[in-house]
C-alpha cells in the first residue's frame, strides 16, 4: 500500500504525518531522516491495528500543488 505522507520543514528539524493514519506522525533532522522514520511509524501503525482486531484504512488521500500568484 502507499499512503500519503505530508513533511513539514520546521526551523531545524523535518516533521512528518499520514493523514489516513491519524496519530501516526514522526519527526526527524533531515528530510531523509523523517522519511525513514515515518515509514518505520506507518508498519508500526499498521502493526499495532492488526493486533487490535482493528480495519486497516485503505490510502484515500491524493495530494497535489496549485500555483498561485502572490499579490
Amino acid at each position: 500500500m502507499k499512503y500519503t505522507v505530508i513533511i513539514e520543514k520546521g526551523g531545524s528539524s523535518y516533521g512528518a504525518f499520514v493523514p489516513d493514519l491519524p496519530g501516526c506522525i514522526a519527526a526527524g533532522e533531515t528530510k531523509n531522516e523523517v522519511l525513514e522514520l515515518i515509514t518505520e511509524a506507518i508498519e508500526f501503525h499498521i502493526e499495532g491495528l492488526r493486533e487490535d482486531g482493528d480495519t486497516i484504512p485503505n490510502p484515500r488521500c491524493e495530494f497535489t500543488q496549485v500555483e498561485v500568484r502572490a499579490a
